[in-house]
């Protein structure tokens, strides 16, 4: 399995929201998408999801670019509240069940208890934070190969997000590539096996975690700043 952009460009209007960006992602391992705000991050994701085309340049997927067919292997999760608010969260695991075939009724029950969610509650009274665990739940629910997790911590509280992210590690498969957008550098520091920095939709760079503790001795955060100030 890879997942790779090749001198991949998106405009929008006259701003370039991706810049020549190319990136090979390797099976198992666990990325951390960096950047600060308008640096990429989203485009990417959703580019790689099959969401946006690019203006030019190729996002593939096992060698084929990115469509209908890499989307049942790819499971995207946006910033975005994307549920009805008629709904419960049964209806929820029903709907996502509906739509993709690798979507597991029992994982997602397991994930619900596991984030403190029962099937009986309705979205329209969920806080920002619970929202944010049920579409962790459903995402994590589906045995995807890729997942692809924007801003997944936005709204949970601080002593929930080490459980939470214990929950998604937990659902990820060995071979599985994880992609976790963040603006929260320290909390993704202590699971993230790689790290892309993005800047003004540029790659700056690519590094491995754990050699750059070794080799550099500097923290995620510490390479973040140096990258970005």
């Amino acid at each position: 399995m890879m997942l790779e952009s090749i001198h991949l460009t998106k405009n929008y209007l006259n701003k370039k929201a991706l810049d020549d960006v190319s990136l090979k992602l390797e099976e198992g391992q666990i990325y951390a998408l960096l950047g600060p705000n308008g640096s990429g991050k989203t485009t990417w994701m959703k580019t790689a999801a099959g969401l946006t085309k690019p203006t030019s340049g190729e996002m593939l997927y096992n060698g084929s670019p990115v469509g209908i067919e890499s989307r049942r292997e790819i499971a995207y999760m946006s910033t975005e509240p994307y549920f009805f608010r008629w709904m419960t969260v049964e209806d929820v695991g029903e709907y996502f069940q509906d739509f993709f075939d690798d979507f597991s009724s029992d994982r997602y029950r397991e994930l619900l208890a596991e984030m403190a969610l029962t099937e009986d509650m309705k979205i329209r009274q969920l806080s920002s934070g619970m929202a944010a665990k049920l579409k962790i739940a459903a995402t994590m629910a589906r045995k995807a190969s890729v997942f692809l997790l924007d801003e997944p911590l936005n709204g949970i509280d601080l002593i929930a997000r080490d459980r939470i992210m214990e929950a998604v590690i937990s659902s990820v498969e060995p071979n599985v590539t994880l992609v976790i957008s963040s603006h929260l550098v320290e909390e993704i520091e202590s699971f993230a096996s790689k790290a892309v920095f993005l800047r003004n939709g540029h790659a700056v760079e690519v590094c491995d975690v754990e050699d750059l503790r070794v080799r550099e001795g500097k923290s995620l955060a510490y390479k973040y700043r140096e990258i970005m100030e």
